[in-house]
């Protein structure tokens, strides 16, 4: 048995070993999101800016889009691959010339090939989709560079417990939209599980709202929420400049 000491250090080796873990799965999104945003740019910039981008110039996203969907054409055999629900980019309202809102999104189905997610952005219409209104886009557009939303349960897209990870995307220094991906709480937290089975004791990743994300006990499951209280029960380990924190048992 080891003394006190040294448990305290291997519980914080553990959690440093998670926060790492956690901080690598996000980021693996993320890199497919700057590589949108990236290819984005390119599309809403034809000919040089010599006139406004239409609908039909973010077709040339397709190829991109579908590799980073589990079985789309292209797919890559990677982490990222099997995390990615659904991805696309967002623009903002006016940006194109024939569609005022216009999101080109695609999301992975049981087929084998991606499909596009179509929505009534008729913004006469008692359905109308509003995607401003969503932290995912409001905070790239409010100029924060990395943006996770959720857990939440995802009612327009999927039915299941989502995560959306988002970015913005800037052309000529202009807003011009957001690249965006969906990631089931299930497959984030099977990425991340492993790591969080290894800190000793209760540990649990909460995003900026206290809201669990992932967890290692039955405890904190995905949705419940975590409020510090003072009681130093426990300790908060930022994962990197990301808006996680792992938390773990005081010891």
């Amino acid at each position: 048995m080891g003394t006190p000491a040294s448990v305290a250090q291997a519980g914080h080796d553990h959690a440093a070993t998670a926060v790492a873990r956690v901080r690598e799965t996000a980021e693996s999104v993320f890199e497919a999101l700057r590589e949108v945003r990236d290819a984005a740019v390119a599309c809403v910039r034809p000919a040089g800016g010599a006139r406004r981008p239409v609908v039909a110039d973010l077709a040339a996203l397709r190829p991109l889009l579908w590799a980073r969907l589990r079985g789309g054409p292209g797919a890559l055999p990677s982490p990222v691959a099997t995390l990615i629900a659904g991805i696309g980019f967002i623009a903002a309202p006016g940006l194109l010339a024939d569609a005022p809102w216009y999101l080109e999104w695609w999301q992975e189905n049981p087929s084998g090939h991606p499909v596009q997610l179509l929505r009534d952005l008729n913004p006469a219409s008692s359905a109308f989709y509003d995607y401003t209104h969503w932290d995912w886009f409001a905070g790239p557009y409010s100029g924060a560079e990395r943006t996770i939303c959720g857990p939440y349960v995802d009612y327009l897209c999927t039915d299941e417990y989502s995560l959306t990870l988002s970015v913005p995307v800037l052309a000529g220094g202009t807003f011009a939209g957001v690249a965006a991906a969906d990631v089931f709480v299930r497959r984030f937290e099977g990425a991340v599980l492993p790591a969080l089975r290894e800190v000793p004791g209760p540990a649990f990743l909460v995003n900026a709202e206290g809201r669990v994300v992932a967890s290692n006990t039955a405890s904190w499951i995905a949705g419940s929420v975590y409020r510090d209280g003072g009681s130093g029960d426990f300790s908060v380990h930022p994962v990197g400049d990301l808006p996680l924190s792992l938390v773990t048992a005081a010891r």
